[in-house]
C-alpha cells in the first residue's frame, strides 16, 4: 500500500500534529483543522498521515503552480505508489460570453495542454485499477466527467495466452474512439501490421506492442517510443477509453433528440416573447451543431450538451473526480467514504471553490437569455460549493492562516459553539449564507482560534527556525531607506522581496532599484505564469537580487534565500493587508535564519497588530523550544534550479520526476541505445519526454559541465548518429522559420562536439 520513503523523520513538533490528526480521521471526524506555519514541513506531515491511515488521498491546491510543487514532493515520498496530477489542461482559456450593453459576443478561445491531460488520463486510469492512488489537483477536480463506472466498462484487458484475434481487438479499440493508423503511431492511436498491434494510451509516455502467434497472445511489450526498444514485458494490459467522454450509440442518438426537442420548445418560447432574432439565433446554431454531431460525432462547445449525454435529470449535478476515489475507496478500501480530501493553503483554496458556479451561473444566463445556448447549457458546470461539501466525507483543512469558512465549519462538526466572531460567516464549510452581518468590532483571528478546540498546530519548524523579526517604519523616505537594506543583504549574498499595492508602483519601484545599480524585477499578474516562475528561480540563483510584487508573494513560496521582506503602506486596510495577507507575507522570510521583516506605515492598523502580536507570540515559544532543547536554528537547503529547465513541462506537471524516481509510466530505463546515450548525458528524454521528437526534449545546453567526466568512449558512435539527428532537426527548424530553436539546437551539437574532442585528447 502507502509506503513513505524519506532520509529523515518528524521534528519540531509534527509527530504531535500527524497523531492528533490521525486520531480525528480514524474516529470519524468530517472536518479538521492544521495551523501549520510556514516552513513548518506541512507537506512531510500531509505525507505521514496519508501512510498512516492507508487511503487514497486527494490533495487540492489553489493554483497549478503550488499544485505541482506538491506533486514532485509527494512523489519523493511516495515513489512506489501512484502519484498523480490532475488540473486544467487548458494553458489559455476564454470561455464564450455574451456582453448584452456592447451587443458583443465573444467565441471560445483556447489552447490545450496535451500533456496535462495526459496526466488526466492517468489520474483517472489509476483510480479505477489501484488502491494506492494520491492525486495532487487543482479547482478544475469539481468540473464535470463521466460517470466512473461508465469509464471502467468501456476498457479492453488483454493478457497472455489469450485466444483474440487481431482485427477484433482492433474493432474494440476503434469502439473505445481509438483511431487506426498505417503510419507513424501518436498518443490515441491503434496499428496493425501483420502479427504485430501498437497501441499508445493518451496517458502513458510508452507504447504497448502486442505480438501474435497462432495460438493468441503471446507477448505483451512495453516500447520506448522512438526506437521502440523493448523496455518491459508484462503478463496482461488495461486499455482504457481515448476520450474521458463515452457514450454508446443508442444513448447518443436518443440525446440528438432530446437536443432537437429542447430547441422546439425554446423557440416556442421566444415567439411567444415576440423575440424573434433570439428565435432565429437558437435555431441556426442549435441546427449547425445537431448537422455537425451527427456528421463528425463532435461540434464547438459540445459540452454544453451534457446534460443530454450523460442522460441526467435537469438541475443534477455532473459526475468528478470525487465519483471516481469514492468509486476507489469502495472499490479497494471496504467503503465508498474511506478517502481522504487534504485542502492546501484552505483560506485560499475554500472560496476559489465556492466563487467558481456563480461566475459560470452568470456567464451561461447571458448566453441562454439571448439565444446562444439552450436552457441545458446550465448544467454543464462545476460543484456548487454545498455539493463539494457534501461529496467530501472527510477533509483536512491546512493553512497557516485558517480561514473563517474552515474554523466555523469545525466548530459546527464538533458541536461547538460558534464564536461570535464567526457568526456571520457561511456555514457549513461555505454552503449555507449567514443571515447575520458582520459586526464592526472586529475580532482578530488569534482571538477566534482561541476559542475553537480541537485545532490542530504545528508553530516549532524542524529546522529550529523562529519566525522573522519584525521592525515598522515611517513612511517618509521609505524607498531610499529600504535602498540601504537591500545593498547591505546583496553583500551577504541573500534576496529580499518587496510588496506594494499597485502595477504602477511595483514596476517604478523597481526601475528605481535597477537605476540604483540592484538587480530588481517586478512580478505582478500581467506577467504570464511560466515567466512567473522562470523570475523566482532567478531571484534563487542571484541573477535577481529583488522582486517587487503584489500578492503574488505570499502563500506556497518557497524561497530560502529570501532574508529581508519588505511591506509598503501596511497600515492601509484591505484585502492585500488585513491580518491573514500580513502574516502569509511575514511569513515568506521564515525559512532563513536572519530572516526580518519590515513595515512601512504612519499608523499602526489593528490587522498590524495582531500579525505583529501573533508572530512575536510565536516567535518567543520557538525560541523557548530551541533553548530547552539545545537546537541552532538553520536555514532551510533547497537545491537551486537551473535556468530554462523544461519550463513547459513544469508547468504542465511534467519535469522533474524528484531525486528518488518519483512515478515514472514506464517499466524500465533501457540500457543501451540511442535512449541510453540521452540519459546519460541528461538530455531530457525518456520516461518523461513530452513528444517523439529528441530536440523537443533536450533539456539544457549546460548538462556537459556535469556529465563529460563520465563519458564512455564505446559510445562515439551513438553520439555520432545523435549529432547527425539534431542536424536534421535544426535544418527542419530552420524551414519552418523558427530560428531560435535552430540556434538553440546548433549551439548544443557545438558543445557535443567540444565534449567529445576533448575527451578523445591525449
Amino acid at each position: 500500500m502507502f509506503v513513505l520513503k524519506s532520509d529523515y523523520g518528524t521534528a519540531g513538533d509534527q509527530q504531535q500534529a500527524v497523531d492528533k490528526l490521525v486520531e480525528q480521521i480514524e474516529s470519524g471526524q468530517e472536518r479538521c483543522v492544521l495551523l501549520g506555519v510556514t516552513g513548518s514541513g506541512k507537506t512531510f506531515a500531509m505525507a505521514n498521515i496519508i501512510k498512516k491511515i492507508q487511503r487514497p488521498t486527494l490533495i487540492l491546491s489553489h493554483n497549478k503552480t503550488l499544485a505541482r510543487q506538491l506533486w514532485q514532493e509527494m512523489s519523493d515520498l511516495f515513489p512506489e505508489n501512484a502519484v498523480e496530477y490532475f488540473v486544467s489542461y487548458y494553458d489559455y482559456y476564454q470561455p464564450e460570453a455574451y456582453i448584452p450593453g456592447r451587443d458583443l459576443f465573444i467565441d471560445k478561445e483556447l489552447q490545450m495542454n496535451e500533456r496535462i491531460e495526459q496526466e488526466r488520463f492517468s489520474t483517472v486510469a489509476s483510480l479505477v485499477s489501484r488502491p494506492d492512488v494520491i492525486a495532487v489537483g487543482s479547482v478544475s477536480i469539481i468540473y464535470g466527467l463521466n460517470p466512473p463506472e461508465v469509464f471502467e466498462q468501456n476498457h479492453l484487458r488483454l493478457c497472455i495466452g489469450e485466444e483474440s484475434d487481431p482485427q477484433n481487438i482492433v474493432h474494440d479499440l476503434v469502439g473505445l474512439q481509438y483511431r487506426r493508423t498505417k503510419g507513424d503511431l501518436t498518443k490515441g492511436d491503434v496499428r496493425l501490421r501483420g502479427e504485430i498491434l501498437d497501441i499508445w494510451m493518451p496517458s502513458r509516455d510508452d507504447p504497448l506492442r502486442i505480438r501474435f502467434n497462432w495460438e493468441g497472445i503471446e507477448k505483451i511489450q512495453v516500447c520506448e517510443a522512438v526506437s521502440w526498444e523493448v523496455l518491459d514485458e508484462i503478463e496482461e494490459a488495461w486499455i482504457h477509453p481515448r476520450e474521458f467522454y463515452m457514450t454508446d450509440e443508442e444513448r447518443f442518438n436518443d440525446a440528438l433528440r432530446d437536443i432537437e426537442d429542447e430547441m422546439d420548445e425554446r423557440i416556442r418560447y421566444y415567439d411567444s416573447k415576440s423575440m424573434e432574432l433570439e428565435s432565429h439565433r437558437i435555431e441556426q446554431r442549435t441546427k449547425f451543431d445537431l448537422e455537425m454531431l451527427s456528421e463528425v460525432g463532435s461540434c464547438k462547445g459540445v459540452e454544453n450538451y451534457s446534460l443530454h449525454f450523460d442522460g441526467r435529470e435537469k438541475g443534477q449535478r455532473a459526475y468528478c473526480l470525487l465519483d471516481f476515489f469514492s468509486r476507489n475507496a469502495s472499490k479497494f478500501h471496504g467503503g465508498k467514504s474511506n478517502y481522504l480530501v487534504i485542502m492546501d493553503e484552505s483560506h485560499v483554496s475554500l472560496p476559489q471553490v465556492g466563487g467558481m458556479f456563480g461566475g459560470d451561473y452568470s456567464r451561461k444566463k447571458n448566453l441562454i437569455d439571448h439565444g446562444f445556448r439552450l436552457p441545458s447549457a446550465y448544467d454543464n458546470r462545476p460543484l456548487k460549493i454545498k455539493e463539494f461539501q457534501e461529496l467530501i466525507p472527510q477533509m483536512l483543512y491546512v493553512s497557516a492562516t485558517p480561514g473563517e469558512r474552515e474554523l466555523r465549519h469545525l466548530a459546527e462538526i464538533t458541536n461547538q459553539a460558534v464564536p461570535e466572531g464567526l457568526l456571520h460567516v457561511s456555514s457549513g464549510g461555505g454552503a449555507i449564507p449567514s443571515e447575520i452581518k458582520k459586526s464592526k468590532e472586529k475580532r482578530t483571528m488569534q482571538q477566534v482560534l482561541s476559542e475553537i478546540d480541537g485545532i490542530v498546530k504545528m508553530e516549532i519548524r524542524p529546522t529550529g527556525l523562529l519566525d522573522p523579526k519584525i521592525e515598522v517604519r515611517p513612511t517618509e523616505g521609505q524607498v531610499q531607506d529600504l535602498l540601504g537594506m537591500i545593498n547591505e543583504k546583496i553583500k551577504l549574498n541573500q534576496r529580499i522581496l518587496v510588496t506594494v499595492l499597485t502595477i504602477k508602483f511595483a514596476e517604478e519601484i523597481s526601475e528605481y532599484f535597477q537605476r540604483m545599480g540592484v538587480k530588481a524585477h517586478y512580478l505582478h499578474s500581467e506577467i504570464d505564469t511560466l515567466e512567473r516562475t522562470e523570475i523566482i528561480k532567478a531571484l534563487r540563483i542571484g541573477h535577481i537580487d529583488v522582486i517587487v510584487g503584489i500578492n503574488l508573494l505570499r502563500e506556497g513560496l518557497d524561497i530560502p534565500e529570501v532574508s529581508l521582506v519588505a511591506i509598503f503602506d501596511a497600515d492601509k486596510q484591505g484585502f492585500l493587508r488585513n491580518e491573514r495577507a500580513l502574516l502569509q507575507t511575514i511569513g515568506r522570510a521564515s525559512r532563513n535564519e536572519e530572516g526580518a521583516v519590515i513595515l512601512y506605515a504612519d499608523t499602526i492598523s489593528p490587522a498590524m497588530e495582531a500579525a505583529i502580536e501573533q508572530t512575536i507570540s510565536r516567535r518567543s515559544r520557538q525560541n523557548k523550544h530551541n533553548l530547552a532543547n539545545n537546537i541552532t536554528p538553520k536555514t532551510i537547503k533547497k537545491s537551486i534550479p537551473k535556468m530554462g529547465l523544461e519550463i513547459e513541462d513544469l508547468m504542465a506537471g511534467v519535469a522533474g520526476k524528484g531525486e528518488k524516481g518519483g512515478r515514472k509510466l514506464v517499466g524500465k530505463i533501457p540500457k543501451k541505445g540511442i535512449n541510453a546515450l540521452t540519459n546519460k548525458f541528461d538530455l531530457g528524454v525518456g520516461a518523461w519526454s513530452s513528444s517523439n521528437s529528441l530536440v523537443d526534449n533536450i533539456s539544457q545546453p549546460n548538462w556537459i559541465d556535469e556529465k563529460i567526466n563520465n563519458f564512455d568512449d564505446s559510445k562515439n558512435e551513438e553520439l555520432e548518429k545523435l549529432i547527425k539527428k539534431l542536424k536534421k532537426e535544426m535544418k527542419q527548424a530552420a524551414e519552418r522559420l523558427d530560428f531560435e530553436r535552430a540556434a538553440t539546437i546548433r549551439d548544443r551539437i557545438y558543445q557535443m562536439k567540444n565534449a567529445t574532442d576533448s575527451n578523445l585528447e591525449p
